[in-house]
């Protein structure tokens, strides 16, 4: 059932055709994460098992370290005490911190298209309105050059 799960969600994430490349990039870098902290939780329990004053002996606590530590959280409940446990929170690290940043500029890269957006609608719209009103002006001034030679004939 999981890796059905794990192969839609990456999918989802990595598989529209009409996704601009930084969402991808944010997609891509979400499923890395994704597979570098069940990983990362699995090693580190590997790492740490016949270690002295080692806290990390179970997979779930290693997944809620794997979590705290991607997100940079550390409460310091959970931590390595193996230099082999340290690697691979550095790699768990650097992948988190990486990851976030991604998603968290593929957010400000699609607020500012949107914002782009409107701001083009709106002058598209200014540019109609001013042809429009530009229009409506010469065929008043036309009429009123009509009525103007019209009044002068007739005198």
């Amino acid at each position: 059932m999981l890796p059905g799960f794990l192969a839609r969600a990456v999918e989802l994430l990595l598989g529209r055709e009409g996704r601009s490349l930084h969402l991808k990039a944010a997609g891509g870098a979400t499923a890395l994460l994704g597979a570098v902290m069940l990983a990362g939780s699995w090693a580190v329990v590997a790492a740490e098992q016949d270690a002295l004053r080692a806290n990390l002996r179970t997979y779930p606590q290693a997944l809620w370290w794997s979590i705290e530590t991607a997100t940079t959280v550390g409460y310091g409940d959970f931590y390595p005490v193996t230099f082999g446990g340290r690697v691979i929170g550095a790699v768990v690290m650097v992948v988190g911190i990486t990851t976030y940043g991604m998603v968290t500029a593929a957010l400000a890269t699609w607020f500012v298209g949107r914002e782009q957006q409107r701001r083009h609608h709106l002058a598209l719209h200014a540019r109609e309105l001013g042809e429009e009103t530009v229009h409506a002006l010469h065929e008043r001034f036309d009429r009123l050059e009509r009525m103007m030679a019209g009044n002068g004939e007739r005198k």
